[in-house]
């Protein structure tokens, strides 16, 4: 368990190099970039802005290919391709695609561009289908829409609301235009809401008719066509029918390039890559000749960087230990096991400049407890081994995925330790077996004790671990205390409170409170009774006077120490927080034990038998699910409150070093272009 020493590093080098230098240290991805540096007039900045905007923008339009190709051509996955990772491509497959990057752009902006097409012609294919949808009602007229009449005659064409027909008509231009002669009405079409009609009339008495209709509610139509109305039909038709032509071919073409998807992806990250670096390249100060690069290195990393760059380039390397009061990046380092909880630690924070890696500590307490709250025996086998598959199955999954399914395959191995201790195995589906289709009970017996037979004995054990892991925290303070020289805060913050708590449990176990809670009577010597008396009262006196030492006004170190003495109320309050340990091992074997006695209630035939397995798989899925979550997210709690809350902070700043970070490819082995 160690947080990695970093050291700052300084390169200075030749211009001419700054390219090749930035892409050694960036396929290395062991130095973190801080341009902490004065500012100073003899050093200039380079404006890369134009280059690494036009780099995002090729690898963008990568992307955008690869989402036309897996639209139009999608590749078939299984659930868990997730899981896969990275492809790993071979140095001599990724230089062949660079030198062909230009024209595999030019065929992503082509896909792009087939793509708007498409999308283009289809908003097309609407207009004319909608153009086809207001043209249906004027089939029925024999002449161009377009026409206005003949020398002296005048043709009007429009809608009138309501169902009026030719009657109606005739009526309103009696009425309203008494002196038309002549005038012609013919219905076209009639909708429920809408009349289509042609009205023909003298010239002379065209502005008269039209007055008259509108009065009524008449309306030319919004589109007319040069044609007849069939044969403008026929042609929007035709339309349409080369429009989705072209959309066939385009598809088709599409469809044609999908080939080249695993270049794309190539293209994509290797766009991405120098994005990246000219991105870093524009913040370095340089001068006419030379430019310089500071940043953090691993320790264990500094010589190897010196050393690569000292031979390969002609440039200064300077290595040196962090200053006082310098907030360095944070990377972990833990076995294989503990690794697996450092997502957890993460998530609540890394630690902070002096304090200790808490990883390995409480990897140990993790999985002990997530396994005593899960506690079956065959839910752990199943989750152990299904993430033993996973892992086997997808070795170049993320390293934050990996981490997590090593970590529930420890903890699947956990619980079926603790099944075998209580047990259970899909509760108790060995008797409800044995006794329904064969007649009589068969048990698996515990290797320990059964907890649904002996709830309190496991709340015991559930506070007694809750002391241990209390205590190992406050140890690990201590600890640190010791560490920093700080000898009164390891006195007056951890010893006098390990003699206050020790003495009252010591105080508590002979007790009739614990008597009854554990069943069992402990008679301690006089002289342990005496000692555990002497422990508590000189622990609570030494915390009253000496937890507000900070101050020196008497009355004010008093109350501070007093208050803290009630923090004693903390400490039982987080013991009592251990009883989950109980409650979530007692839920899994209660819920599990319920599903069984349901699906013992089928009949004892084909059917039932059936009903019984459904029962089975779907409930114990169900529990399983279900108990997973409590125990993972209070597994969590625990270390998280009760655990950290007695040593631990966080805050500290993750390491991010300067690397090839790419979307969707691995290269083998390390690749400078």
């Amino acid at each position: 368990m160690s947080v990695l020493q970093m050291q700052r590093i300084s390169i200075c080098a030749l211009k001419k190099d700054r390219k090749p230098i930035l892409e050694k240290l960036q396929s290395m991805g062991i130095m973190e970039i801080s341009l902490s540096l004065d500012e100073d007039k003899d050093f200039q900045k380079m404006d890369t802005m134009n280059a690494r905007m036009s780099f995002e923008k090729a690898a963008a339009a990568a992307d955008q290919a690869l989402d036309i190709l897996e639209s139009y051509a999608p590749v078939k996955k299984s659930m868990l391709s997730a899981l896969e990772g990275k492809a790993l491509v071979e140095k001599a497959v990724y230089q062949k695609v660079t030198d062909q990057k230009e024209e595999l752009l030019k065929t992503a902006n082509r896909l792009y561009a087939l793509d708007k097409e498409k999308a283009e012609l289809k908003a097309n294919i609407l207009k004319l289908e909608n153009q086809m949808e207001s043209l249906k009602p004027w089939l029925a007229l024999d002449v161009p829409m377009n026409l206005t009449g003949t020398k002296k005659t005048a043709l009007l064409l429009g809608t009138m609301p309501g169902t009026a027909g030719v009657e109606e008509i005739f009526r309103i231009l009696a009425e309203k235009a008494p002196k038309t002669e002549g005038a012609d009405v013919q219905i076209i079409a009639s909708e429920p809401d809408t009349v289509y009609l042609a009205v023909l009339c003298m010239k002379t008495d065209v502005r008269e008719v039209e007055e008259a209709l509108r009065s009524a509610g008449f309306a030319r139509p919004s589109q007319v066509w040069e044609n007849q109305p069939v044969k403008e039909k026929v042609y929007l038709e035709n339309q349409i029918k080369e429009i989705k032509g072209r959309i066939s071919e385009i598809e088709k073409e599409i469809k044609g390039e999908a080939t080249i998807r695993e270049k794309l992806k190539i293209l994509s990250d290797y766009y991405r890559v120098r994005a990246k670096k000219y991105e870093v390249l524009g913040q370095i100060p340089q001068t006419g000749r030379t430019f310089v690069i500071s940043g953090y290195v691993p320790k264990q990393n500094a010589q190897e960087v010196e050393q690569l760059l000292n031979v390969n380039y002609d440039c200064v390397v300077d290595v040196e230990d962090l200053k006082d009061g310098e907030e360095m990046p944070i990377l972990l380092k833990n076995n294989p096991f503990s690794a697996s909880v450092e997502g957890i630690v993460e998530s609540y924070g890394l630690p902070h400049k002096g304090e200790i890696d808490p990883t390995t500590i409480m990897s140990f307490f993790y999985v002990f407890f997530f396994g005593m709250m899960l506690s079956d025996a065959a839910y752990g086998a199943i989750v152990a081994a299904a993430c033993f598959i996973v892992l086997k199955r997808f070795p170049r999954m993320g390293a934050g995925m990996k981490k997590s399914l090593r970590l529930f395959m420890y903890c699947g191995i956990s619980t079926l330790v603790w099944g075998i201790l209580f047990g259970g195995y899909f509760g108790n589906i060995v008797d409800i077996v044995s006794e329904k289709f064969f007649g009589h009970t068969v048990t698996v017996p515990a290797l320990w004790f059964v907890p649904l037979n002996d709830p309190m004995k496991l709340l015991v054990y559930s506070m007694l671990f809750g002391v241990i892991h209390l205590f190992v925290g406050l140890g690990i303070k201590g600890y640190m205390c010791l560490r920093d020289g700080k000898v009164m805060d390891f006195f007056c913050d951890v010893v006098l409170w390990f003699m206050l708590l020790v003495g009252l449990i010591l105080m508590l176990l002979p007790s009739d409170i614990f008597a009854s809670i554990a069943q069992t009577q402990i008679v301690f010597p006089a002289v342990v009774n005496t000692l555990a008396k002497v422990l508590a009262i000189a622990g609570a006196v030494g915390i009253v006077l000496m937890s507000g030492r900070s101050s020196k006004n008497p009355g004010i170190r008093i109350a501070l120490g007093a208050y803290d003495l009630y923090n004693v109320t903390g400490w039982l309050s987080d013991v009592l927080s251990y009883s989950r340990l109980l409650a979530l091992g007692l839920a899994t074997g209660v819920i599990a034990s319920v599903i069984n006695q349901m699906g013992s209630m089928m009949p004892n035939n084909i059917f039932g038998i059936i009903g019984f397995v459904v029962i089975f798989i779907v409930g114990h899925l169900l529990n399983l699910a279900i108990n997973l979550l409590g125990a993972y997210v209070h597994t969590n709690r625990l270390q998280f409150v009760e655990f950290f809350g007695k040593f631990y902070e966080g805050g500290g700043r993750p390491f991010n070093p300067f690397k090839t970070n790419t979307k969707y490819t691995d290269i083998k082995e390390e690749t400078l272009t």
